[in-house]
């Protein structure tokens, strides 16, 4: 089997792996950070504005069994794209829309669903559309979270559409 990576930034980490987690042809989700200039960085630092990293989802799936066309429409679908540094009552630099690509396909792909999505929407899209730097995994507790925690979701504010 061949595997492919995607990685993205739509809020607190925590709801975004859980969302993912539930598609069939993601083999894993990993939360950290992304995106920084930053080495080794870890949550405090993080929140605390001095790295430039976003929370973000690191995706390991199988390109026979979903399409990386089909992870962006959920992308869209699990936050709001025009909400800049922000999601909901989650506030700062580090809950940036972000897609990280893996690839030039990914960024053409990427580009292409942006702008159709943006046809969607009453406000402009502030969703970044960068290369992807390297991925720190977040500390364990934030792994999975809502499994161990008992926790549904993040808060996601609805889009005008």
């Amino acid at each position: 089997m061949s595997t492919e990576k995607a990685t993205f930034a739509a809020g607190c980490f925590w709801g975004v792996e859980a969302a993912f987690r539930q598609l069939p042809g993601v083999l894993n989700a990993i939360s950290g950070y992304t995106g920084g200039h930053t080495e080794h960085p870890d949550y405090r630092a993080v929140c605390g504005h001095t790295t430039g990293h976003a929370e973000a989802v690191e995706i390991t799936f199988d390109p026979a069994a979903v399409s990386y066309e089909a992870l962006l429409d959920a992308f869209w679908q699990i936050h709001d794209p025009t909400q800049l540094n922000r999601q909901g009552p989650d506030v700062g630099d580090q809950y940036r829309s972000a897609i990280f690509t893996h690839s030039a396909a990914q960024r053409e792909a990427a580009i292409a669903s942006r702008d159709a999505e943006q046809q969607r929407l009453a406000r402009p899209i502030v969703t970044q559309i960068v290369d992807a730097p390297r991925f720190w995994p977040a500390e364990e507790y934030h792994q999975r979270y809502f499994e161990k925690n008992g926790g549904a979701a993040c808060h996601i504010t609805p889009v005008i559409r």
